[in-house]
């Protein structure tokens, strides 16, 4: 069975909210203080293990940080696909589902603070609040809750409740513990025959007779103390290429670690559910192994033969760790002006083939977006780097205002706005791009708003309050050359690039009429023919060095102006 239904109310910074889980990988994403830990710890509040302490939560932990004194916390919780040997563990829990299949009902309540601020906890089954959780229920959901800045090394290190010992001990089998009891009797008694023993003895036990007297001395004897299997298991430690757990690297302990606990889970096939809560999975781990960990983690959700299906939960705002993974196991934590919601991208409709072109688009940068609060699309590299200095030439700080600029590489914008609007992440969305008018109008200087390509066309009948889309007369560049103050600053940057040219078309520009055809003689010297050979990208480096210079006098667009403005845009 797994875990299909967390519903929070009242926690920390989530006044209602719902997740949707799957079973395998669910990867829960989005920027800081969005309430991340709020959901692993509503998780933690039913599956600690029998290993870690109960949640402890107090009226500071309330979503009004306990204003209101009859304020509760409450978690309920659903598991599907219950087997019969499940439906007889959780008897009192099951309840009908939406496919007529049992479900179990799981609910904890906090609430009623005692003299210190320390709420009280009440969990129960079924909805009846009388019929409470049995420890034989808790004693089947196993789990292992692995925090941020963790320690693994401490967490391998020998023990009796180290993983290592857990896992030896599901592993082995009667025989195989009574033959290594006869291996370690057999090799105490030959140790205790070597004259260091026997002499560290005889000095221990001569003292002891002397202090205590004949009468009182007790009968010691130096040898194992690990003497059978059940103490060998808690003595027993990892080395790694020969070298101490310890003197190994933080990340590699910590991948070791969760072998060590994804192998006892997975073996703990007396357990109705199994799961594994991973916070920051990325504070340890580089970007290389973070692929290889996502990988794995996909793929331990199926049984076999040997091994029982582990759910895993996993907290990241790391826009790498979001970029490889399936959108499939993604759940986005948006907060807007109304609190905080979930989004699924799973439940995205997508056009047929955009849902895999948007998974090989995801990169780290683009990932960026699944943290965003506020985001503008770009087509080329051109707009990418120049957008920023012409935001703060019109008053804005795209960083300081939480501003994403995403560039799609060309005209992919239908892979990425079905992720966003009001059925989708509902932050502000600016798409800027190019007209792109047809032929043979695209050079005339009275173009109108409706003339655009099929593309920009498409784009804007996406349009909500949320996703909005600006586009000039033509292209970017050329825009940018209708503005008659800007032309000077491009000829500047060509003249880095492109000192030749740039003096032929500072003389075209200057005997061209009008300031269409002089903004088409600059765009078409630079773009328009082969041989200019005037790559964008280094062109926007090159204008982007000008227009650091704040006293050249330069003009933005007025739809790139607006586009900024409704990105920046006050919910």
């Amino acid at each position: 069975m797994y875990l299909a239904e967390l519903a929070i109310e009242n926690f920390r910074k989530l006044r209602s909210l719902t997740l949707r889980l799957q079973p395998g990988l669910n990867i829960i994403v989005g920027p800081n203080n969005v309430g991340k830990t709020a959901v692993i710890d509503s998780l933690r509040a039913l599956l600690s293990g029998s290993d870690d302490y109960p949640l402890r939560l107090t009226v500071d932990d309330l979503h009004q940080g306990g204003t209101d004194g009859n304020a509760t916390i409450v978690f309920r919780y659903v598991f599907r696909d219950l087997n019969l040997d499940d439906e007889a563990d959780f008897l009192p829990a099951l309840s009908p589902g939406y496919d007529g299949a049992m479900e179990a009902h799981i609910s904890a309540r906090y609430s009623d603070p005692d003299g210190t601020g320390r709420l009280r906890m009440k969990r129960w089954c079924g909805e009846h609040e009388d019929i409470g959780l049995t420890s034989e229920m808790l004693e089947n959901l196993r789990t292992v809750y692995l925090p941020p800045l963790r320690d693994a090394s401490q967490g391998l290190r020998p023990s009796r409740a180290s993983q290592l010992a857990r896992l030896m001990q599901l592993l082995a089998d009667p025989d195989g513990r009574q033959a290594i009891d006869a291996e370690l009797l057999d090799f105490d008694s030959r140790l205790k025959t070597h004259a260091p023993i026997l002499r560290t003895q005889e000095a221990i036990a001569l003292r002891h007779r002397h202090m205590l007297g004949e009468h009182l001395a007790q009968r010691l004897s130096v040898g194992l103390t690990a003497s059978d299997f059940q103490r060998l298991s808690a003595r027993l430690s990892l080395s790694v290429n020969a070298l101490q757990i310890e003197q190994n690297g933080l990340g590699f302990n910590n991948l070791i670690y969760m072998a060590v606990v994804l192998s006892a889970l997975s073996k703990s096939s007396d357990a109705a559910h199994r799961s594994l809560i991973i916070e920051e999975p990325e504070a340890h781990i580089h970007p290389q192994l973070q692929a290889v960990l996502l990988r794995y983690l996909e793929e331990i959700h199926r049984p076999s033969p040997t091994e029982s299906p582990i759910q895993v939960f996993v907290t990241s705002h790391s826009p790498n760790f979001a970029s490889i993974a399936r959108l499939d196991c993604l759940t986005c934590l948006v907060e807007t002006s109304s609190g905080i919601s979930s989004f699924f991208p799973r439940d995205t409709r997508f056009d047929k083939g955009k849902r895999e072109k948007l998974e090989r688009y995801l990169d780290a940068t683009r990932a960026e977006l699944f943290f965003s609060s506020r985001i503008i699309f770009v087509e080329g590299t051109s707009e990418l780097i120049l957008l920023s200095i012409l935001a703060e030439r019109v008053g804005y700080d795209l960083r300081q205002l939480s501003v994403s600029i995403i560039c799609v590489d060309g005209l992919n914008f239908d892979c990425f706005v079905p992720l966003f609007g009001e059925n989708g992440i509902p932050i502000p969305v600016a798409i800027i791009t190019d007209a792109d008018p047809p032929e043979p109008s695209q050079d005339a200087g009275d173009l109108a708003d409706d003339m655009v390509s099929q593309n920009t066309a498409k784009m804007k009948g996406l349009q909500d309050r949320y996703v909005r889309v600006f586009h000039g007369k033509k292209t970017f560049e050329y825009d940018l050359a209708l503005c008659k103050p800007n032309r000077q600053a491009m000829l500047a940057a060509l003249r880095d690039l492109h000192p030749r040219l740039a003096r032929q078309l500072e003389r075209d520009v200057d005997s061209a009429v009008g300031e269409v055809e002089k903004a088409s003689v600059l765009f078409q010297g630079m773009f328009g023919r082969k041989r200019a050979n005037v790559q964008k990208g280094a062109f926007g480096q090159a204008l982007a060095e000008v227009l650091s210079d704040q006293t050249i006098e330069f003009e933005v667009p007025s739809y790139v102006q607006d586009a900024i403005e409704h990105a920046c845009a006050e919910d």
